[in-house]
């Protein structure tokens, strides 16, 4: 399986840090955030990594290059400006293939194995399967429900974790002309028809899109390192 992260963004919730930084090359635990995504990807196997640049993306190129040093085949999607989620995976679907693969967002931090994405199978029926987590205190009323693991729009619902497995034939079903999209606007008509699954993570899972999350981020951190 091949998978891409999503890396495009202005991280304008992060200035001034971004002005000069882009928002997947803060540090979180002294090493950029999208690294430690190329590296849980690569332990997991998926060594096809697509990912999507925009803003100061030459910075990301710079460091990653092909990937090389970090046990991966990297391959870049250069926006001239930001497409969005949706409008920046539909944008790479060529270099991503016909098969389904994983997107992971940039700026999201989990201890999620993400072997268990990269060994499932998408059932030929299903367009997509998310990783939901627990309602982080800035997303009280959650994204999605999760019923006999099909994903919907009841309630209770838990929040979309960024992690994702799609079936490049999900995009068949919206209107792709504006190019620029949002995921959740791919996955609506999939919902609504019963064809995405999804599956709950308990465990840590930090949105990292402000310098208050960010912080708090890095500290647990250092807290956890300090108990090993």
């Amino acid at each position: 399986m091949k998978a891409m992260i999503l890396a495009a963004g202005l991280g304008k919730r992060l200035k001034p840090l971004t002005n000069t930084i882009p928002k997947p090359m803060v540090l979180v635990g002294g090493k950029p955030l999208l690294q430690w995504h190329i590296e849980r990807l690569v332990r997991a196997n998926v060594k096809e990594i697509v990912i999507n640049i925009s803003w100061l993306g030459d910075q990301i190129e710079k460091y990653f290059g092909s990937g090389s040093d970090f046990g991966a085949n990297i391959l870049w999607s250069r926006e001239q400006s930001p497409l969005e989620t949706g409008g920046g995976i539909y944008n790479a679907l060529e270099l991503l293939g016909e098969q389904p693969f994983t997107v992971i967002n940039a700026d999201v931090w989990t201890q999620f194995p993400l072997e268990t994405l990269t060994d499932y199978t998408l059932p030929p029926q299903i367009l997509a399967h998310l990783l939901l987590v627990k309602n982080p205190a800035h997303n009280k009323s959650g994204d999605f429900a999760l019923k006999n693991d099909i994903v919907g729009y009841e309630k209770p619902r838990h929040t979309f974790s960024g992690i994702s497995i799609l079936s490049p034939k999900i995009f068949k079903t919206i209107d792709t002309s504006s190019n620029v999209f949002s995921l959740p606007s791919v996955l609506e008509p999939a919902i609504l028809s019963g064809k995405v699954s999804g599956m709950l993570f308990s465990e840590d899972w930090y949105d990292v899109g402000t310098m208050t999350r960010l912080n708090v981020l890095n500290q647990s951190l250092i807290e956890t390192n300090n108990h090993d």
